[in-house]
């Protein structure tokens, strides 16, 4: 008898702290439960478009698949995001993956969902489009698989990257009007003619050479500089701080 109650002393003893025991662990369960989501959910990737201009056509940068689904396909540089990056940073990690560049620009420009653009799960990706200066290009790791290709030489795409591909130039042309994007694909100091060549190749037609120097001159962010030796055409390099302070004044040239 007097061990019985002993025993039932000891239980009212420690049932208080049985109790919070058992709330801290349903506590516990209740916090993981706000991260956990029963609903099937999607996979995301960033797919970066990287175009560049060798003086006569722009170029994109396509790597060989080595892998299914698609494999010894060409396709843009991408890959799945890490669970501790943005889209933007995502796009930036593989861009400097494959050109060893880091402050080229780059836009995002387009979500695709639909559910069966890949056939291993389904895979959100999020696109972005970058301009490099091919000069500066330092080949990635996996060099021997990428390949710049014209516009007009492009294989067969994997996924649904012909899609990617055309929604990414439509982007460049918009913006091409009226943000220096441009520049970003020629070497820092050029000729006319080499950014009239650029903006043909953009837009797959020929501007009258005078009227598209005027054009560009009126717009007051070509500065002449001193041409090297031997070079018989007038050079000139981009104003981007002159065109920093009219944006500020609330002032945006056309190009």
């Amino acid at each position: 008898m007097q061990i019985q109650k002993n025993v039932f002393f000891c239980f009212a003893l420690l049932s208080p702290f049985a109790i919070f025991a058992k709330e801290s662990m349903h506590k516990d369960n209740m916090e993981n439960k706000v991260y956990t989501y029963k609903h099937p959910y999607p996979s995301v990737t960033v797919d970066c478009v990287i175009f560049g201009f060798d003086g006569a056509s722009l170029q994109v940068l396509l790597i060989e698949r080595g892998a299914e689904p698609f494999k010894g396909c060409w396709a843009f540089p991408g890959g799945f995001l890490n669970m501790d990056e943005s889209a933007a940073e995502g796009a930036m990690r593989e861009l400097e993956e494959e050109t060893g560049l880091t402050g080229a620009y780059m836009e995002q420009f387009h979500t695709y969902s639909a559910p069966d653009r890949d056939p291993r799960e389904r895979v959100i990706t999020i696109a972005h489009y970058a301009l490099v200066r091919t000069s500066e290009v330092r080949p990635g790791d996996d060099a021997s698989r990428a390949r710049w290709f014209s516009l007009n030489e492009v294989p067969p795409l994997a996924f649904d990257h012909a899609r990617i591909l055309k929604d990414a130039l439509t982007r460049l042309r918009e913006r091409i009007h009226f943000h220096p994007v441009a520049f970003g694909l020629l070497p820092k100091e050029f000729t006319m003619k080499e950014l009239r060549s650029l903006y043909e190749a953009v837009f797959c037609v020929s501007f009258d050479h005078r009227s598209f120097g005027g054009r560009m001159l009126r717009t007051g962010l070509l500065v002449k500089v001193a041409p090297a030796s031997g070079h018989k055409s007038s050079v000139y390099r981009f104003d981007a701080e002159k065109y920093e302070e009219l944006r500020r004044n609330g002032i945006f040239p056309e190009f």
